[in-house]
């Protein structure tokens, strides 16, 4: 950490990443504003015949397809067969539920629960962005809050089985596929996706400007949900905030996986931190 005075601002944390631009700024939201493309370093060249597979995709429906397949071929996710246990031991039989499927699939039933620790910690390790709620506030270091968080996301229930270089490949497909089969133009403005959150926070996440003038500054997780329309957003809180985020900060949106892995349709998974949103109270 650069200094005691950023103890109880893990936004302003030093860290590293693999995306090669400064976490700071990546945070930002001039970042933001700017909406620079990101690649996780390596994680295409190492898997060159999965990219040169999606790219043979005529629609975004085989792409998919051919994703989820490549998957359960490099990681081991296909369950063993009945007559296959007998040959494996305990941690073998085991290993395929270390998944990224799993693993939105927990996200979706409680973002604060091990899956999403796991997906935060995974958001810092790739672009050093740091998160500021698990469960409670994940203020000054070290805290009982730290601590839960840090034994979750560790925790070998969803923390196996390569999960972060899944999670690597999962945001390199969803990039690829934001660039080969965009979001309607209204969706999409250019390198953004037009986007809305609901929420009942908002006095703990007001950075700048006021609720009162509808636009100003919010400070979010380092990886959160949002929603294609204003009506979805509004289930989840009297609060909605619309914004413009960057193509480059989404991991998930709608049809880009199997529809049976989250639970909402129209949700989106997207990297945090700092966002200049319009606000209304529903």
């Amino acid at each position: 950490m650069a200094s005691d005075e950023g103890l109880d601002q893990p936004p302003r944390w030093t860290s590293t990443n693999l995306v090669g631009v400064a976490s700071a700024w990546l945070a930002s939201a001039g970042f933001n504003e700017r909406a620079p493309g990101l690649h996780i370093a390596g994680t295409r060249e190492t898997q060159p015949g999965l990219f040169a597979l999606l790219d043979r995709c005529d629609d975004l429906t085989e792409a998919r397809e051919v994703f989820v397949h490549h998957l359960s071929i490099a990681f081991g996710l296909r369950p063993p067969g009945k007559h296959e246990l007998g040959t494996l031991g305990v941690a073998e039989q085991r290993r395929w539920r270390g998944s990224w499927r799993r693993l939105l699939q927990g996200w979706g039933m409680d973002a604060n629960g091990a899956a999403g620790a796991v997906l935060k910690g995974w958001v810092e390790s790739r672009f050093g962005l740091v998160p500021t709620f698990h469960k409670a506030p994940l203020a000054r270091f070290p805290s009982p809050a730290w601590v839960a968080y840090l034994e979750e996301k560790a925790s070998s229930r969803h923390h196996s089985n390569n999960i972060h270089q899944q999670l690597d490949l999962l945001y390199e497909f969803c990039q690829w596929a934001l660039v080969r089969f965009p979001l309607p133009a209204d969706q999409m403005p250019g390198r953004h996706v037009r986007l809305w959150r609901g929420s009942n926070r908002v006095e703990e996440q007001l950075l700048q400007g006021t609720l009162r003038e509808r636009q100003c500054r919010v400070r979010l997780n380092n990886i959160v949900s949002f929603s294609l329309s204003p009506e979805e957003a509004s289930c989840f809180g009297d609060w909605v905030f619309e914004l413009l985020v960057p193509r480059s900060k989404l991991l998930v949106f709608p049809g880009l996986l199997p529809a049976q892995v989250l639970q909402g349709e129209q949700e989106v998974i997207v990297l945090g931190v700092d966002y200049d949103v319009v606000a209304r109270y529903d």
